[in-house]
């Protein structure tokens, strides 16, 4: 797809210092700006690679005047970052806007579907499922039975949607996630061998919901696991029987909550995390990378180490793990002196 200046401007409501029908294709870096490219000044650091760049259009900040002739086309705006930012939302509409059913597909009599939607080759859908409008579905994803999925949501590649989930508006599930799995409910027996525990529930997801990929999100035993409005999943966040995540809650890579935990809102939760099961973490708590956390947790605590203490005394105490072989040297020492002195 190609952009002129003139159409650029026109989305971004900007002004035009050059040539107003200079094309463009692709997008770059300013350092690494070639012709053709659209590249962006947002961080005065970067200032000089204007003057050297063959980046076709910049957009900059309104407030740039440059100090040396520039060859790019400018599209001046209020924060450069931002409109950036816009026109790659923007672009990806562009892109992502699919329409039509490609073959070979199955689709079950009884599924419904809305208005403009997208199906990739290999999609498999299955009984009673009702699609929204705007729907857009890529190829080989699987969606079962009785699921029912939103207004302009997007199923990525490889994406698995199991039986009975339901998925909001305004959602995005990133290729190879699996939304509706059993959870891990076995129970021994007299013999110590595991049998299963039914996994009955099901898998809500509500509006504008991000979900990365490699993601795995449970069914419930019973009732549902819950991932509330607005919540943003990294890749490879495994989300257990029984969880809630409150609204606008975003968890980083590769953490894992375990059943029954309820997650607050706009809660803020670092990679690797691992989350114990039944407990109640508050709203607008905070958890470093790699934390372990075994308690509840209280409405804007926030946390670091495993087992998690308060950010403040963690640091304060890592002060004195870091020094703990001279600490013990030390000791050691007085010790020696105290034996010399008896």
């Amino acid at each position: 797809m190609k952009f002129t200046a003139a159409q650029i401007a026109g989305i971004l409501e900007g002004d035009i210092v050059g040539n107003p029908d200079v094309e463009v294709s692709k997008l770059a870096k300013i350092e690494e700006g070639t012709k053709g490219s659209l590249t962006f000044l947002a961080n005065p650091k970067y200032n000089s690679y204007i003057y050297s760049t063959n980046a076709s259009i910049c957009i900059v900040n309104s407030t740039f005047e440059p100090e040396q002739t520039v060859s790019a086309t400018l599209i001046k705006v209020e924060d450069a970052y931002k409109s950036f930012s816009k026109l790659l939302e923007y672009y990806n509409q562009v892109k992502l806007n699919k329409t039509g059913i490609e073959q070979p597909h199955f689709i079950s009599e009884t599924a419904k579907y809305g208005e403009n939607i997208y199906l990739g080759a290999f999609t498999y859908i299955g009984e009673n499922v009702v699609l929204g409008d705007n729907v857009k579905v890529y190829p080989n994803v699987y969606i079962g039975d009785n699921v029912k999925i939103g207004d302009n949501t997007m199923i990525f590649a490889g994406a698995k949607i199991y039986s009975e989930s339901i998925i909001g508006d305004h959602c995005v599930i990133h290729s190879g996630a699996i939304v509706g799995a059993d959870g891990f409910g076995f129970t021994p027996n007299e013999k110590g061998e595991y049998q299963k525990v039914p996994q009955t529930g099901n898998v809500i997801i509500e509006d504008f919901v991000d979900v990365g990929a490699g993601t795995t999100i449970d069914r419930a035993t019973l009732g549902s696991t819950i991932i509330r409005k607005g919540v943003k999943l990294d890749n490879q966040i495994q989300i257990a029987h029984n969880v809630e995540i409150g609204a606008h809650t975003a968890i980083a890579a590769q953490t894992g909550v375990a059943g029954s935990t309820k997650i607050g809102k706009h809660c803020l939760i670092g990679g690797q995390v691992g989350i114990a099961g039944h407990l109640t973490i508050g709203d607008k708590v905070r958890i470093q990378a790699q934390s372990g956390i075994g308690r509840n947790v209280k409405d804007e605590e926030t946390l670091q180490g495993s087992p998690a203490l308060n950010y403040g005394d963690y640091n304060k105490s890592y002060v004195h793990f870091k020094n703990l072989p001279q600490t013990v040297k030390s000791i050691h020492n007085l010790e020696k002196k105290l034996e010399s002195n008896d």
